[in-house]
């Protein structure tokens, strides 16, 4: 089992850490993974050998929370028929009574029922047909919506910050101004003098006790959560910011006792300021952290807002309005011009065109008639259709790619390795850094002018715990993939992890199927040719025996050829013992006669001669048409060729990925000289000519095998196996469903633009990675031995532990800012 939970009071990558190690260990966990910036435990576990209840109380019982997904609707439900208040009784006895409700309230005076439900277990109209039951009229549901609980706990989570920090604010500022404001002369409003430090030192030490109080109660959680971590063995950033400022504090209350006993000179020693100052800077930090980690989600939201909330089902011939949780399987749904398409569906009457731009990129509305797939969240341009519903709920496509972005942004990239394993050893390191600082500047050091001993190891000792941010490290990786793999969704490029996303960039090599990728996938006939022998009379007769065998294919060339007789209105002929030729072509039976109809490797293996005809082949396949070979009794009696269209974004799509020093390939069963006519054509690097299906895997292990980081791109069901060999298997949208299961990126447009344009987001999302984690590593490498007095050692300034709170919280703020950057990126078509 898989399954993906959703924790709350982590506060830096060293949370992250702990709660992968728990879960981890537990026996029957295969895996276990936390994503700090998505706030997501993946794990992977044996169902036989542990319930996911027992993972989420090992994750409680370290002091983390699991937040429980609610998946509840609610609506309103307006009810006739009741005549007094034992009817409305009566009805929210029958709801409440029913699986999957879980409140139910009947308000008599306005005549409705406010009814919370899970959708999994009970349907709207299960709980209408309730009511009906006893003798009541349900009317029309007022649908409230489900209820976004990630997105209410975010909200709930910030303005819990914001409010935090205001009071720490009100407070902090009169407080560093009230320990400061003596050293600064020029300030407007001088201190009273009723708070002079030299004349009234335990008045002064008192209303700094006052102002502190507030500050300490707006920042306790660093307090209970920093101070439990430390004595379970696994020490966090809250356990930094506790140990720091419980130092600083301790020791100004140390300081105030000794003016109560008429030490006044201890009054040099009060350091209330730097614990409420720091814990200030550090929940505007959080706040402002908070705020840009809820930025980076927003391709998400922006895709689960494309979807309605309602869809007209036609019903006995009426139309009927419901809410989109209640479309099931088999209703048939209208759609006027203009209104959004509910659910996915086939067309069964009607003539439009639709927007599909939200789902594919393609800006051009598509024509739709019977029999045509429509999908949830499209837009219905022009004209009035209905569809039969195929696929609804989770099912949908829009689903799917919210359900594939979603679990590509929780997922983890290798790149994240090393923050990964600093993060675990960071915090215990900066505590023993943090002790030997102010052990050695206490013994050996030689303190500022006017401080003690104890003043200077103290200073030293917060400083160190305070600038270290563990969290930088934590939010470097994950927040860049969230927006990189947010960005390519927007854009229809649809990355199904984090390691896709990094292997990307490292690309040398592009593979393209021909048939359908390269070119439209839509083949026309474009010369027939007879031999002259005996058996067949003339084109057209040549045209009705390959037609008609070809009629039982598959194969794009075969249907180009039944198109064309169509076309030409011939008659089709009856077709005995048909076989298809894997990679080859095909042989049947018409009127007693075994024809045998392929490619010019059938020709070889069957060892029959081209004879008159091989020049007309040659130009055929010089002019990068596929030429197909029918034979009967063993000689060649005529030659169809067919051409496959370029696509028009080919050509630009390889010269783009040349200029990006990527060598670009062409993999087709064609025989040598059709294959080298389009490589001509496009500029390709690379042709693999005559490839059967099963072998076009390998042809990608031997590139892969000359050192080259191989990318597949394809869009059929042979071209699956070829996907899965490839260091990253592409999928174009109109391919098969097969095809995009076995691919590690999928496009949901057929514009070959976005294969540069995935490769240039992952480059420049693994750039940005890089500047994140060199950011969060140089920050903490300089700012920690500065802050240990590396710089005093040498003649310079001592770091105020208020200048390193301000730094720590700008250091995660920086990492987030820089990852939504690429934000701004943009993908360049030729269809644009």
């Amino acid at each position: 089992m898989r399954n993906t939970l959703t924790i709350s009071g982590m506060t830096c990558a060293a949370c992250a850490k702990r709660i992968e190690k728990t879960a981890g260990r537990l026996t029957g966990v295969a895996e276990a993974a936390v994503n700090f910036a998505t706030e997501k435990l993946t794990v992977e576990y044996d169902e036989a050998a542990i319930q996911l209840s027992a993972i989420e109380e090992a994750v409680t019982s370290i002091g983390y929370g699991v937040v429980e997904e609610n998946k509840r609707t609610e609506v309103t439900i307006p009810i006739s028929g009741m005549t007094c208040a034992a009817c409305a009784q009566r009805i929210e006895k029958t709801i409440s009574k029913m699986e999957g409700v879980t409140r139910a309230s009947v308000n008599f005076a306005s005549e409705r029922a406010s009814v919370a439900y899970d959708p999994r277990s009970v349907k709207l109209s299960q709980i209408k047909e309730a009511i009906s039951k006893i003798g009541y009229t349900p009317l029309d549901a007022e649908r409230k919506g489900a209820v976004d609980e990630d997105r209410v706990r975010r909200e709930r989570e910030i303005a819990s910050l914001r409010r935090k920090f205001t009071v720490s604010a009100v407070f902090g500022v009169p407080l560093l101004y009230l320990a400061m404001g003596s050293m600064i002369w020029w300030l407007p409003f001088p201190i009273p003098k009723a708070l002079s430090p030299m004349q009234y030192p335990l008045d002064y030490a008192i209303v700094q006790i006052i102002l502190t109080i507030p500050i300490v109660i707006a920042g306790r959680r660093f307090y209970s959560v920093g101070f439990r971590s430390f004595v379970q063995g696994s020490p966090n950033m809250d356990s930094l910011i506790a140990i720091g400022t419980s130092a600083a504090l301790i020791y100004s209350f140390y300081s105030t006792y000794q003016i109560l006993i008429s030490n006044f000179g201890a009054v040099e020693g009060l350091y209330f300021e730097s614990a409420g100052v720091i814990i200030t800077l550090i929940l505007l930090g959080k706040y402002l952290e908070a705020v840009s980690k809820g930025k980076t989600s927003e391709a998400i939201k922006k895709l689960m807002g494309l979807a309605p909330k309602t869809a007209v089902v036609v019903q006995d011939g009426h139309e009927i309005e419901i809410p989109i949780d209640e479309v099931e399987i088999g209703h048939v749904i209208l759609v006027k011009p203009g209104g959004k398409i509910p659910v996915d569906g086939v067309i069964t009457d009607g003539h439009s065109a639709v927007d599909e731009s939200m789902l594919t990129g393609e800006s051009i509305p598509v024509d739709k008639k019977p029999g045509d797939k429509v999908f949830a969240a499209t837009i219905n341009k022009n004209g009035v259709i209905r569809f039969e519903a195929t696929k609804v709920g989770s099912d949908t496509a829009l689903a799917q790619i919210i359900k594939l972005v979603e679990d590509a942004q929780g997922s983890k990239a290798p790149i994240a390795a090393m923050a990964d394993i600093v993060s675990g050893y960071f915090v215990p390191v900066v505590c023993v850094i943090a002790v030997t600082a102010a052990i050695a500047w206490y013994f050996l050091g030689t303190p500022p002018a006017g401080w003690t001993h104890v003043q200077f190891a103290l200073t030293i000792f917060i400083a160190v715990l305070i600038i270290a941010c563990p969290c930088a490290l934590g939010l470097a990786t994950p927040t860049a993939i969230m927006v990189g793999t947010g960005k390519g969704a927007e854009n229809g490029i649809l990355f199904k992890g984090g390691e896709a996303l990094e292997t990307t960039h490292k690309l040398n090599a592009i593979v393209f199927d021909k048939t359908g990728t390269l070119t439209e996938g839509h083949p026309e006939v474009t010369d027939i040719v007879v031999s002259g022998a005996s058996g067949i009379r003339d084109e057209r007769h040549l045209l009705q025996i390959t037609a008609s065998a070809e009629k039982s294919s598959e194969h794009p060339l075969g249907e180009a050829i039944v198109r064309k007789a169509q076309a030409e209105c011939v008659d089709f002929l009856e077709v005995e013992n048909f076989q298809a030729l894997t990679g080859l072509g095909i042989e049947a039976s018409i009127d007693g006669s075994v024809f045998y109809i392929g490619n010019r490797k059938l020709m070889e293996d069957r060892g029959i001669s081209l004879g008159n005809l091989e020049k007309e082949s040659d130009r055929l396949a010089d002019e990068g048409k596929t030429p197909m070979y029918v034979v009967l009794k063993d000689e060649l009696v005529g030659i169809i060729a067919v051409a496959d269209v370029l696509k028009k974004s080919s050509a630009e799509a390889v010269k783009s990925l040349k200029a990006m020093g990527i060598k670009v390939a062409m993999i087709t069963g064609d025989n040598k000289k059709t294959a080298d006519a389009i490589a001509r054509q496009v500029g390709l690097d690379i042709v693999l000519a005559e490839v059967l299906p099963q072998d076009k895997s390998n042809e990608v292990k031997k590139l892969q095998g000359e050192g080259l980081r191989v990318a597949m791109v394809g869009d059929g069901i042979n071209d699956a196996p070829a996907l899965a060999q490839a260091d990253i298997g592409i999928a174009i949208g109109s391919g098969t469903d097969v095809a995009m299961e076995s691919a590690d990126i999928v496009l949901m447009k057929s514009d070959l633009m976005d294969v540069p344009a995935a490769i240039a987001l992952s480059r420049a999302t693994i750039r940005n990675i890089k500047q994140n984690l060199f950011w969060a590593f140089a920050y903490n490498t300089a700012g920690i031995p500065v802050a240990a007095g590396i710089l005093y050692l040498f003649g310079g300034p001592l770091l105020n532990p208020i200048l390193a709170a301000g730094a720590m919280s700008l250091s995660s703020v920086s990492v987030l800012t820089n990852a939504l950057r690429l934000r701004r990126f943009e993908v360049n078509r030729v269809s644009d």
